[in-house]
Formats: C-alpha cells, sequence, structure tokens
C-alpha cells in the first residue's frame, strides 16, 4: 500500500523520496502495473507462456516507447522516469521488466541514437506501437562478456552482406518480428569489424529455435537460438556504419544495464514487502516472528540494502539526465542492487521457512528471477571489473 492509499508513508515504496510530479508518474505506473501484470504474473511463470497482450497494453499505457523521443512516438521519459517505471514494474513482472529492457532499451533506444532516418521511419513506429516486436542478437556461445570473440561472420555480397552463425539466449528471439544482429565484417579487424544489422526475423535462412533445458527464472519471458544460414541484408540493413558495431552494442547494453539494475531494486522491493506481511502475522512460541531478534535482523538489513539500492540507481540515474554519467556510476549500480536483491530474496526465503520453498507464495520466484539479473547485461564480476578501473584509472593515467 502506498501513501497516497491510506496517508501514510510505507518504507517499502520510494513515495516519500520522490518530488510531486515524480509521485503522480510512478503511481501511474504502479497502477498500470497491479492492475494489468500482477494478475498474470504467476501463471507465466508457471506455464512458461510469454503474455503477447501485455505489449499491446504496455503500447497504450505509453510504456513500450517511454523513453524514446516525442518525434518517434514516445513519451520523452528522463532517466529518473525510466529507472521509476522499471522498479514498478520489475516489483510485480520480472518477465515485462526484461521484455522492455530488450524491445526498448536495447532495440528502440539503441535504433533511434544509431540508425538512420529510413531505418527510424521504418522501425520506431511499429515498435512503440506495439506492431513489431525486437530482440538483440548479440550472445554466442564463446562471446558472452567477450563480445570480440564473436564467430557470427556478415561475408559480402552483391548489394550486402551474407549472416553465418548462431546466437544464444536472445530475449524475445522466439517471437521478434525484427533483430538487430551483431556480426564480424571483417575478421581480420577483430572487434573493428563488428557491424550491426537490422534483420527481420522471417529472413529466408534465418531459423529460431527455443533455447534447450528449462530456466531458472525468468520463465515467462521468450528465449531462444537464431541460426543464420547465409542470411542476406542489404546495405542500407547496416545500423551505425560498417565496423561500428561494438560501439553499438556497448550503447545498447549501456542502456539496458539501467533497467537491469532498477529492476533489481523492484524485486528486492517485492522481497521485502512479502516478508514483512508474512513475518508480522506468522506466529510461533507465542508471538508474530517479527518481534524475534535475528528476523529483526535480517528486516534491518534488507531495508537498509533496499534504500542504498536505489539510491546508487537514482544516482546514477540522475547523473545521465545531466549527460554526465560513467561506466564505473552504472556498474555500481547494477552491481550494488542485484546482489543486494539476491541477498534480500535469500533472506525472504528462509523467513518464509517450508512456505517459501513453494511457487503458492511470490518469494520462490523472485529468487530464481533475480538470478538472471546477477548474469546478464554484464554479470556481477564484470561489473566488479568496471568499477575498479574506474576507481584506478585516475592513478594509472599519472
Amino acid at each position: 500500500m502506498s501513501a497516497a492509499d491510506d496517508g501514510r508513508v510505507d518504507p517499502v515504496l520510494p513515495d516519500a523520496d520522490l518530488e510531486p510530479a515524480e509521485l503522480a508518474f510512478a503511481l501511474g505506473i504502479r497502477s498500470f502495473a497491479r492492475t494489468r501484470l500482477a494478475p498474470h504474473a504467476r501463471r507465466i511463470d508457471e506455464e512458461e507462456c510469454f503474455r503477447r497482450d501485455a505489449v499491446g497494453e504496455l503500447a497504450a499505457a505509453g510504456i513500450l516507447g517511454g523513453p524514446l523521443r516525442t518525434e518517434h512516438g514516445g513519451a520523452g521519459w528522463s532517466a529518473a522516469q525510466l529507472a521509476i517505471a522499471h522498479e514498478e514494474i520489475g516489483a510485480v513482472c520480472g518477465n515485462t521488466r526484461g521484455f522492455l529492457a530488450v524491445h526498448t532499451g536495447l532495440v528502440s533506444q539503441c535504433l533511434e541514437r544509431h540508425g538512420d532516418a529510413n531505418q527510424r521511419a521504418t522501425w520506431l513506429p511499429r515498435l512503440v506501437r506495439g506492431d513489431a516486436i525486437g530482440c538483440f542478437a548479440l550472445t554466442e556461445e564463446d562471446a558472452g562478456s567477450d563480445i570480440g570473440a564473436m564467430q557470427t561472420r556478415a561475408d559480402p555480397a552483391p548489394g550486402g552482406h551474407h549472416l553465418s552463425g548462431r546466437k544464444i539466449w536472445i530475449t524475445n528471439g522466439g517471437i521478434a518480428d525484427v533483430a538487430l544482429v551483431f556480426a564480424n565484417a571483417d575478421p581480420a579487424q577483430g572487434k573493428a569489424g563488428i557491424t550491426a544489422f537490422l534483420v527481420p526475423t522471417d529472413s529466408p535462412g534465418l531459423r529460431r529455435e527455443r533455447m534447450p533445458g528449462r530456466e531458472l527464472g525468468h520463465r515467462g519471458s521468450d528465449h531462444a537460438q537464431l541460426i543464420f544460414d547465409r542470411v542476406f541484408v542489404p546495405a542500407h540493413a547496416v545500423v551505425g556504419g560498417k565496423g561500428n558495431g561494438f560501439s553499438v552494442a556497448l550503447d545498447g547494453l549501456h542502456a539496458g544495464r539501467l533497467s537491469v539494475a532498477a529492476g533489481a531494486v523492484g524485486i528486492h522491493r517485492a522481497a521485502l514487502a512479502a516478508t514483512l506481511d508474512f513475518v508480522t502475522t506468522r506466529a510461533q512460541f507465542g508471538r508474530t516472528i517479527d518481534r524475534f531478534q535475528m528476523v529483526q535482523e535480517r528486516l534491518a538489513d534488507m531495508t537498509v540494502e533496499l534504500f542504498a539500492s536505489r539510491a546508487l540507481v537514482r544516482r546514477c540515474a540522475l547523473r545521465r539526465d545531466r549527460g554526465v554519467e560513467t561506466d564505473g556510476d552504472l556498474a555500481m549500480a547494477k552491481l550494488y542492487s542485484t546482489e543486494a536483491a539476491a541477498r534480500a530474496c535469500d533472506h525472504a526465503v528462509m523467513l518464509h521457512g517450508g512456505r517459501g520453498y513453494s511457487s503458492a507464495y511470490p518469494v520462490e520466484r523472485l529468487l530464481r528471477d533475480i538470478m538472471g539479473l546477477r548474469i546478464y547485461e554484464g554479470t556481477t564480476l564484470i561489473q566488479k571489473g568496471l568499477v575498479a578501473r574506474a576507481i584506478t584509472a585516475s592513478r594509472t593515467r599519472r
């Protein structure tokens, strides 16, 4: 329950820290998330299915194109607004928040910044309306954190290129209408040969398959592998210029990581809220378990770390809005928020006891979902390396 619901300030929610306009924005997103997303969150996880109807609902609510400029059909959200929105959505449905991070952050925003006028005119209106879904085809078997090791090739062909290779763990890959695909057009140049291409997913030679096995979390998302067998892409499909794909990819990941960090805050918040509801009603030894000191210790840790995570994410977003954000800012926000949320979810399951081990209670899903946020768009270890390089850079340049 929010401050606006009954006049009280709930310490789990960020309401007291928001300016009036921000609070109105947050409450609008919260209402949408609770009414349109929350009723389906458990079902899509258990049925392991992507809910296509949610895309149209996100578009109608102005969320699908939220961060895009108004001239491209978006709402012109600031980075601070995006962080608020993705915390609210992440607290209710990690699958939807993950879809947005890819569709809007990695594809639409990347296309807005690096695409030419024709590419933007062709795809952005469709992506904003939800008439088309986008995916970001970067990861490979041997090219995860090491983007420069990718093996997918873009061989010269009359009027364009032939793409050959395999991409894995592509969120939205099985349902997307267009893929932003990264391939090396000049392997001798290493990562300087990597080029980005816009590829309609009905292109001849492109095959899509579900990832083998069963995901630990985000089971209501679509994860696929994309196999390219000499898929022809015309010259006008190059995004950002030949050989600039590495910087395009990093820029896309940069946009998406703020969503991941904010989504982790949402998961953390949901874990704490569920735990508070449980421990203040569950009685053992003649009193509710929130009266026990070891339970209080965990509640205190979860609460303080939630506020610290939110502060780091907000700091990062505000610095992005001012144009002074650094890689270190973003790495700190993603690193701390995802790790703190993982600790909070672990505490939540433990404090629920046997109930926390069942999908009948939300903390079980939250624990599974947070594991993905610690891995994708740069693992925890990668983020630690970025933070370390950021704080030592000024000294090593002396």
